[in-house]
């Protein structure tokens, strides 16, 4: 356990994608937990389950084979997060219709880890074998418990990275939104004679009158103001275009 530890430690989260990490989690799982040969990551969006990344082509088709029908071990684990084992596909009788179709593709156990994130599961780390009572030890129930956790973990600041991209994002088109409109309103007030409450009173209407958003009306306007300006640059002259 402690090499597994060791390898999740120097696993790097930060600034990187999170396809890139959790492939690379998931070839560490297939070394690392004993008796794995083909690992996976489902994650849960809503009804709605995806393979993040595998390791071995007979988790990719072990998973999609539970896709098809909406159940089987990897899904079931990922949305009432509890850990469900298969020690044998030939015997095993809670999903009989999957297990009769997962022993053609090769498999003839299999591990579903729940992956926690506050309180509740997202999906589920699944480890692959062809043989048959493959992760029956504790050593396989230990090491595939740390790497679910790291995926957790890694989804997790995913997660809280896009959120902050996306405040980031938002805050920034707000703050060029006031200072179009800003612009916009100086226009108004130099070439109505109005004050600045009376200004936005005129973009308000615009926007409402020809449907558009008032950053949108605002940006017409401080444009429409630059071929004045540049013309007085050269020598010519020639009035801004108001609106309304």
């Amino acid at each position: 356990m402690e090499q597994v530890w060791r390898e999740l430690s120097q696993v790097v989260l930060v600034d990187r994608e999170l396809d890139a990490v959790l492939t690379e989690v998931t070839d560490l799982a297939a070394r690392a937990i004993p008796g794995a040969e083909s690992t996976s990551i489902t994650l849960v969006r809503g009804d709605k389950a995806f393979t993040a990344a595998h390791t071995g082509e007979m988790a990719l088709a072990a998973d999609e084979l539970q896709y098809e029908r909406g159940y089987g071990p990897c899904m079931d684990a990922g949305r009432a997060g509890v850990v469900l084992r298969i020690d044998d596909t030939t015997t095993e009788q809670r999903w009989p219709d999957y297990t009769a179709r997962v022993t053609g593709v090769g498999v003839r156990s299999s591990l579903s880890m729940p992956l926690p994130y506050q309180g509740t599961s997202i999906g589920a780390l699944n480890i692959y074998s062809t043989r048959p009572a493959a992760f029956a030890t504790p050593q396989s129930l230990e090491a595939a418990t740390a790497v679910a956790d790291a995926v957790a973990v890694a989804v997790a600041n995913a997660d809280a990275h896009h959120r902050l991209g996306e405040q980031a994002r938002n805050l920034r088109l707000a703050m060029e939104s006031r200072a179009v409109i800003e612009q916009a309103k100086g226009v108004l007030m130099a070439q109505r004679h109005l004050d600045a409450e009376q200004a936005f009173e005129v973009l308000r209407e615009a926007s409402q009158r020809y449907n558009r958003k008032l950053r949108e009306i605002a940006a017409g306007i401080v444009a429409s103001t630059q071929p004045a300006a540049d013309a007085r640059a050269t020598g010519a002259s020639g009035p801004a275009t108001p609106v309304g």
